[in-house]
């Protein structure tokens, strides 16, 4: 498979690696992205391409809980530009569907689009009628609706929204309100990709040996002694990509799960994680990155 010098460029951002390093591995790769990525890894020159990519796309992410219905919803809407983010006619509409979501629960976003708004439109037709109004391209992206004991958390003025459903018998204490939130900004800005260990998918899991195994032998250790290498930085690995084993971002001496323990242990009650939704912001969309030239040419005309 061939490889262009826009497929160089991109591995190198994905990976921080150099450009020859870069160029080496897709030769070597084939050309395959992902197996360019591994051979990287193995060879010790680049940390774990996180699966997101590159945050591209503009528009919102909201994150809003009905306290009374015990139900939420994370919700992404995406416009071309990040004016439009600020619209308040876009940030209204936006809004009206997560409203929608949370009062109707639709399966999924063919069905979100047959549902009615105030005003009488569907939510399809509301978007089409923006997109005239407004002068740009919009999509409603994705949605996640919960229900239980929820706290929400929107970071960036709508670049990240974070929503954690919890099993306890302490959500009306305030203490926790400030426990829940502190693990909300956690998963925001730590960026956790599984709630805990037993989380990771077993194939996922088996292609990080691989690439630790690889990786220590490169490094001229031998067997018995990568082995245990791995073992270490599979700990590593569960640290920065498991919720529970994260260190705590208020206190780095600490798990999130110790931070949980303790927080249930001196309120007298029990506190379990379930789940989370974190939604980024255009994550793993491609920009259209324009020549700001071709730009200014195009608005004189």
């Amino acid at each position: 498979m061939a490889f262009t010098a826009q497929d160089v460029k991109d591995l190198r951002e994905r990976t921080g690696c150099g450009m020859m390093d870069c160029k080496k591995a897709l030769t070597e790769a084939d050309g395959n992205m992902d197996k360019a990525i591994e051979l990287l890894r193995e060879k010790g020159l680049a940390a774990a391409a996180k699966k997101a990519g590159r945050i591209a796309a503009e528009g919102l992410v909201v994150s809003v809980v009905d306290e009374a219905k015990k139900a939420g919803v994370v919700l992404e809407v995406n416009a071309e530009t990040d004016f439009v983010a600020k619209n308040q006619e876009f940030v209204n509409f936006v809004n009206e569907v997560a409203s929608v979501i949370l009062a109707q629960n639709p399966a999924d976003l063919d069905a979100l689009n047959t549902l009615k708004l105030a005003n009488g439109m569907t939510v399809e037709e509301g978007l089409r009628d923006k997109i005239l109004t407004i002068g740009e391209n919009m999509k409603i992206r994705r949605f996640v609706r919960l229900e239980g004991d929820l706290v929400s958390y929107v970071h960036g003025g709508g670049r990240i929204g974070v929503m954690v459903k919890f099993d306890t018998d302490l959500a009306d204490k305030e203490e926790f309100k400030v426990y829940a939130k502190d693990v909300a900004m956690q998963i925001a800005a730590a960026a956790p990709t599984y709630l805990n260990r037993d989380a990771v998918p077993a194939e996922t899991l088996e292609k990080e040996k691989e690439i630790l195994t690889v990786q220590a032998m490169n490094e001229g250790k031998p067997a018995n002694i990568a082995e245990k290498m791995v073992a270490g930085r599979i700990n590593k690995y569960y640290k920065e990509v498991c919720l529970v084993d994260q260190p705590f971002v208020k206190d780095a001496d600490i798990s999130v799960s110790q931070y949980t323990e303790n927080t249930a242990k001196a309120l007298g009650g029990k506190i379990s994680i379930v789940e989370f939704v974190r939604f980024e912001k255009g994550e793993g969309l491609e920009k259209r990155e324009d020549n700001f030239a071709d730009e200014v040419a195009n608005m004189i005309k």
